[in-house]
């Protein structure tokens, strides 16, 4: 189920009729990314952030392409309180994002995603194992510009630069905003999957 190379997920995909889709991590506290921005001539613009470093979103998504479709971003948002042992996503969570995501794409899914260590694990193996519709290959080490998603980060958080959130709710409600925003506006997802410089052709053409 596991391993392999991502050219071998290309011709998976296509030979099964399945969607290829590539997941990532990521996260953001309530201090705002840095970003340019105007302000008067020698007066430096000041942020007011709010503390609590603990307190954080965390953030996994998908970006799914099949032939003859437009291109599909899922995700997922948890909410870490200050003190909440659990940092990110368990291999329970992986597990109900990826049966969501069969649920709304209505096929097979290869699934491209890192070594990340909730990935790997023997738990994350068993529920892999038992859906039959998933396989899954893992990028190369230390390759996230081969993953779409990485972009999505980027631009979420250059989304995000300077504004200053006064508490969890208020960051969750506009990371879903931008994220929805992405949902709608397939051009930008096929721009982050151009952006990894894979050669799709044996897969799909992007631009039909």
């Amino acid at each position: 189920m596991a391993g392999g190379g991502l050219a071998g997920g290309k011709r998976t995909a296509a030979d099964l009729g399945a969607w290829l889709v590539f997941e990532d991590e990521s996260g953001q506290g309530l201090r705002p990314p840095k970003g340019r921005t105007w302000g008067r001539r020698g007066a430096t613009p000041v942020v007011t952030v709010t503390g609590g470093h603990n307190t954080r979103v965390s953030l996994a998504a998908l970006i799914a392409v099949r032939p003859g479709c437009r291109p599909r971003l899922i995700y997922r948002v948890h909410r870490r309180r200050a003190g909440e042992k659990r940092k990110g996503f368990t291999e329970t969570d992986y597990a109900r994002l990826l049966d969501a995501a069969h649920q709304q794409l209505g096929g097979p899914v290869v699934l491209v995603w890192d070594n990340l260590n909730t990935h790997v694990s023997r738990v994350m193996t068993e529920l892999i194992a038992a859906r039959d519709w998933l396989t899954v290959f893992r990028l190369p080490a230390y390759a996230p510009e081969l993953n779409p998603v990485e972009t999505a980060w980027s631009v979420l958080k250059r989304s995000l630069a300077n504004l200053a959130k006064r508490d969890i709710s208020q960051l969750t409600a506009q990371v879903k905003t931008r994220l929805r925003r992405m949902q709608y506006r397939p051009g930008l997802l096929e721009g982050f999957l151009t952006g990894t410089r894979l050669d799709f052709s044996p897969f799909c053409n992007l631009h039909n």
